[in-house]
């Protein structure tokens, strides 16, 4: 293999659209590939990146997953991206294949045409570009981009005079992909499913390969091994900003996140139920971290998108790990009450403790 370049593949997709889960699955059949991965977290808790170090996969130990936790890996390229796999390049055993875990709000774009910056392209290609979507969530029209729905808006409400950022990022991330992975395919029906597939297929003009998927699971020679050389197409491929906004830089001052820390969970049910009620009540989009359940050795992880949440433990609690109740809410800028959610958080825990010790 020496002289080869080494394949990475980039993972992007929407916020809770399993990106996460599909690269645990992907590392604990990966066939005995050695692969490193790159985690571009949204907020100040690496949740991700915490939740696949504990994964204790041999062939991708905590020593191969890098955090980058500064919110958008395509705003940062030349202080983060590069270094970082400048660094992975280095090491005496460099990896079979490299992933990179997207933000939910990173543009896949200039992120992919860094691989043309000339530390990178002489050592690495990009295998493709996977682009994970919540299908029950499409298939809500959470994220559904409908012209004639937006043009009635627009009549009745002078704000929606510019696109919604939200569809824009769906919209980029569909231009952008090698692979499409219709991910959470059980949690809707055959006709539902086809007519997901049917969006998502008139917003890819280039006709890109469409997959399904539950819970994350697919094998991994259909996520690895495209070979599609992406960094050589990009150009083309050119996001919503790009096109509205030559020249001009973008930013994300549309989302905010922030983190909260609560007091032990001695009742998850009660807890998770809670923060349903909390996040309908305050339009959250995403939250996700590990919650502290007395008298269970492993940490409680928390993953919320709207206002489904699942909870599962992971792993032990270390030796000399403080316990403890930590979530990261992300939603859009303005929106968010962080002073009022993280009272009640705090509540919630609160609540869940004193109804488990009546």
């Amino acid at each position: 293999m020496q002289g080869q370049k080494i394949p990475a593949t980039v993972i992007t997709g929407f916020l809770g659209a399993g990106k996460t889960t599909l690269v645990r699955n992907l590392l604990q059949n990966a066939g005995g590939r050695k692969i490193a991965l790159v985690i571009n977290e949204f907020g100040d808790l690496g949740v991700d990146g915490d939740i696949l170090k504990g994964c204790g996969i041999e062939t991708c130990s905590e020593d191969d997953v890098v955090e980058l936790t500064n919110g958008c890996i395509c705003c940062t390229v030349a202080d983060d991206f590069i270094p970082t796999m400048t660094k992975l390049l280095e090491r005496d055993r460099v990896p079979d294949h490299i992933v990179i875990e997207t933000s939910g709000l990173a543009l896949p774009q200039p992120l992919v045409a860094a691989f043309n910056w000339p530390e990178v392209k002489t050592r690495v290609t990009v295998d493709g570009v996977v682009t994970v979507i919540d299908t029950a969530a499409v298939a809500d029209g959470r994220f559904a981009d409908d012209e004639e729905k937006v043009a009635a808006q627009r009549v009745a409400d002078e704000s929606l005079d510019h696109d919604n950022p939200l569809e824009e990022l769906f919209e980029d991330q569909i231009a952008a992909a090698d692979l499409i992975v219709l991910n959470k395919a059980d949690l809707v029906d055959a006709p539902t499913l086809e007519r997901v597939r049917r969006e998502i297929r008139q917003k890819s003009a280039r006709g890109v390969k469409i997959v399904t998927a539950e819970g994350g699971k697919l094998p991994a020679d259909v996520l690895l091994g495209i070979a599609a050389g992406t960094e050589d197409l990009i150009a083309a491929r050119k996001s919503h900003h790009e096109q509205e906004h030559a020249g001009e830089a973008h930013d994300h001052d549309e989302f905010e996140s922030f983190v909260v820390d609560a007091g032990a969970v001695p009742d998850p049910a009660t807890f998770a139920k809670g923060l349903s009620r909390l996040i309908a009540a305050h339009d959250i989009l995403r939250l996700k971290g590990f919650a502290d359940v007395p008298g269970k050795p492993m940490r409680l992880v928390v993953q919320a998108v709207g206002q489904r949440i699942d909870t599962y433990f992971d792993r032990a609690w270390a030796p000399g790990e403080t316990r403890a109740t930590r979530l990261v809410v992300i939603g859009l800028h303005d929106g968010l009450d962080a002073v009022r959610i993280e009272a009640e958080i705090r509540a919630l825990a609160e609540s869940a403790a004193k109804e488990a010790a009546e």
